[in-house]
This record gives structure tokens, C-alpha cells and sequence, in this order.
């Protein structure tokens, strides 16, 4: 029998977005009548990523989320659209949306913090919200969550389906729930739901925390790292960069590639967390003292011979928007980790180092070399001492010997 109806995922091109990408809809058409209408996905692509997504047999890692998340819609779609006797728009929108009000349901909420987020830059938690939406689309029956669907249950089976069917770690769900949470607490203070909808919290569902893995390395590996010699030029770059961010009070990667000319004088970098820049009124800011290895960094792989406000190491430019300069940041993160990985290994080292790791050794190796935690926190730019001791892997045997042996030494 001919269907009545014809279901697709296509790029509309019809508006073009203030980020170049157009919007997914999932495109719904009825022949006899010539009649289409276009439902809203949580995604927008350049037509060059649609391409990738879609319209390839086999899509690249990066794009195969995105593509099952599609399909799932497509399917849905498919499924809902053939179980009515007789097509029509009403009862397909009944079944497949599902819902009494716009502002009533979860998809809404996390578009609207997205939106939020992306207007303040804030790209890498951004991409934690969209992945997120798009874990729970790919879980829940319909493409409409609405949160009276969200009881306690709903989450524990939401986090056996991520561990089970996407292997995803604990870390990963407990992003992902947190945001879902943030959501839910939206919806409550702009009194779209009631405090009793609320499915987080004492006797109800609780985030999972992983065990805390603590990311520094001791005296003798940061010994051995420092004295090594790398075996190329990617290794000794790597090296390089993640000494500078350990001497340089444990300084975030972001923060390094947003260094610029003025924040720098001859003996000092003064300089504000990307960070606090965007949630603190009035951000303090840091000051790192420049060893001598770090200024050799700069001079080998930085400029300062430009104007105030030009970034000293060439990886950010002023052309670029935020979202350009988030996946600059994350290509060059990934290939220190990758290369100072291999140096550590090629050292006997065999830990799974990353450019994390310089943050969490320098507050250990601060700690143990006599700094009290509040130099060290006001070091890295935490505001609660609890953030610092998350960091400090706690004092090595021998420290912990010699105390010991001192305790009846009442001199």
C-alpha cells in the first residue's frame, strides 16, 4: 500500500544562524496534498557537517553520535506516523510531541540554558548541555521529555542505559545529571513545575560521585620528567608546556593560550581566570612569579614583541570567535597530552598524564614543600579551601616517617 506520508531529517537552509550553521528538522510531507511541515531537532550544522552526519554511509567518530540521535528521531518518527489508520499533522504532532505547553517540557529548558551559555562564550559547557540533551533523546521514547517522565526510576534506568548500552563513565553521567538538575531547578523557580516534581536530592536520586583519582605526581616522577630529554620536537614541546603550566602556579591551559603581551613584566605575569572573569563580579587576579624555564618558553615558543593585548603564544587570534578558539584549545590540550604522555612513558612513567596533572602537582608539591593552603589556594585562584584539598594528594611516606619519629622529641 502507498504511504500517505513521506519522513526525512533535513537541512534548513532557509535561515542562516549567527553561528553559520543552519538548523536540523526532521521534514514530514504528505503528497496528496502537497503539504509539509518542519519539526525542530536539537541540532544545527554547517551544510559541509550535515554532510558528514547524514549523507555519508559511514560517518567519522565524532559525527556517529549525532547521526544514531538522528536516526533515532527519523525512526520514531516512522513508527508513529505508520501506526495511523489515516495520516494527519494533528494526531502525529499528539503522539510524537506529546505535550500541553511549550515551556512544560525539558527540551525547552535545556535550549534556553544553552542559549544562555552560548551568549556568555561559554563554550566547552555548552557542548556539556547539548550532550546531554542528547544522551537523554536517545533514551527516552519520544523525541518530547516532559518532566513529569522524570521520577527517580527514570534515572536510575537513564544511568544503567549510559553505562550498559553507551559505556559511559560515572564522571560523564554525573555531568550530564547535574545539568539535567540545573534544568529541573529552572523550571521550578520560574513556577512551570512544583518543588514535589523535583526527582534529585535526600531519599531520592543521588548523583553518583567516582572515587576521587588524585593527578600529581611525586617528587621523584617530576624529578625525572624535568632532568629527561625528549626523543623529538613534539615531545619537547609538550615537556615545555606542561613544565610552564607547573611552574606558573599550576596555570590552566586556557588561561596560558590567553596570555597576552601586557600581562607580562620582567619578573611577573598578572593575569585573570577565564574562569571567575565570567562568574565573579569583581575576579581577583593572580600573580606567578616567572622561573627561568618558564621565560625560556615564552622566548622559544611565544612573541612578546607585539602590542599589549596580543596573545603571546600563537594559538588564539582576535579573528576568531569563541567556539573557533574553544576547538583551537581543545586540538592543543589534546596534543600535549598525547606527546608529554609519550615522553613519561619513554621514562618509565606509567600513569595516564595530562595537562590536569601540572594543576594537581604543583598544589601537592606547594603543600609538601611547607605553603599553607591558603597561599596555595589563592595560588590557583580557588575561593573555597575545600576546592584546594580536592587537589592535594596528601603527604608522601617519608614526610609521614619523619613525623612520626618527632612526636616524643619535645625540644
Amino acid at each position: 500500500m502507498k504511504r500517505d506520508f513521506v519522513i526525512s531529517v533535513t537541512l534548513d537552509k532557509r535561515r542562516l544562524k549567527t553561528d553559520n550553521t543552519y538548523p536540523v528538522r526532521l521534514r514530514v510531507f504528505t503528497p496528496h496534498d502537497r503539504k509539509q511541515k518542519l519539526y525542530a531537532t536539537a541540532f544545527s550544522f554547517t551544510e559541509k557537517d550535515f554532510s558528514s552526519v547524514w549523507e555519508t554511509t559511514k560517518p567519522r567518530s565524532e559525527y556517529k553520535e549525532a547521526r544514531l540521535t538522528l536516526q533515532a528521531i527519523e525512526s520514531k518518527a516512522n513508527e508513529i506516523a505508520t501506526s495511523l489508520i489515516d495520516f494527519n499533522f494533528e494526531d502525529f504532532e499528539r503522539l510524537m510531541y506529546n505535550k500541553t505547553s511549550r515551556e512544560q517540557n525539558v527540551n525547552f529548558y535545556f535550549n534556553k540554558f544553552i542559549e544562555k551559555h552560548n551568549q556568555r562564550n561559554a563554550i566547552g559547557t555548552v557542548s556539556t548541555y547539548v550532550s546531554a540533551l542528547r544522551c537523554l533523546l536517545r533514551f527516552h521514547p519520544t523525541p518530547n521529555i516532559e518532566f513529569k517522565d522524570i521520577s527517580v526510576s527514570y534515572l536510575e534506568e537513564f544511568q544503567r542505559y549510559c553505562i550498559e548500552k553507551e559505556g559511559k563513565s560515572l564522571t560523564t553521567i554525573g555531568i550530564y545529571l547535574r545539568n539535567l538538575r540545573a534544568v529541573f531547578n529552572e523550571a521550578i523557580e520560574q513556577k512551570t513545575i512544583t518543588r514535589d516534581s523535583y526527582p534529585f536530592g535526600k531519599r531520592k536520586y543521588q548523583i553518583q560521585a567516582p572515587a576521587k583519582v588524585k593527578k600529581a605526581l611525586s617528587g621523584e616522577q617530576l624529578k625525572l620528567l624535568y632532568e629527561g630529554v625528549p626523543e623529538n620536537v613534539d615531545q619537547e614541546k609538550a615537556k615545555a608546556f606542561w613544565f610552564f603550566s607547573y611552574l606558573c602556579n599550576g596555570m590552566n591551559f586556557h588561561d596560558i593560550l590567553n596570555l597576552k603581551c601586557g600581562d607580562v613584566d620582567s619578573e611577573k605575569i598578572t593575569f585573570i581566570r577565564t574562569k571567575t572573569a565570567k562568574s565573579t563580579i569583581a575576579p581577583k587576579p593572580i600573580v606567578v612569579y616567572i622561573t627561568p624555564y618558564a621565560k625560556d618558553v615564552i622566548s622559544k615558543y611565544g612573541n612578546l614583541n607585539q602590542s599589549p593585548k596580543d596573545f603571546i603564544f600563537p594559538v588564539f587570534h582576535h579573528s576568531q570567535n569563541a567556539k573557533e578558539q574553544y576547538l583551537k584549545k581543545q586540538t592543543f590540550i589534546c596534543f600535549i597530552n598525547k606527546h608529554f604522555l609519550k615522553y613519561a612513558q619513554s621514562l618509565g612513567i606509567n600513569e595516564k598524564i595530562s595537562t590536569y596533572w601540572a594543576r594537581h602537582s604543583f598544589t601537592t608539591t606547594a603543600i609538601r614543600k611547607g605553603a599553607s593552603i591558603e597561599y596555595v589556594g589563592e595560588a590557583i585562584g580557588h575561593t573555597d579551601i575545600k576546592t584546594t584539598m580536592n587537589y592535594f594528594s596528601g603527604f608522601e611516606d617519608q614526610a609521614k616517617r619523619d613525623i612520626s619519629h618527632k612526636l616524643l622529641d619535645f625540644n
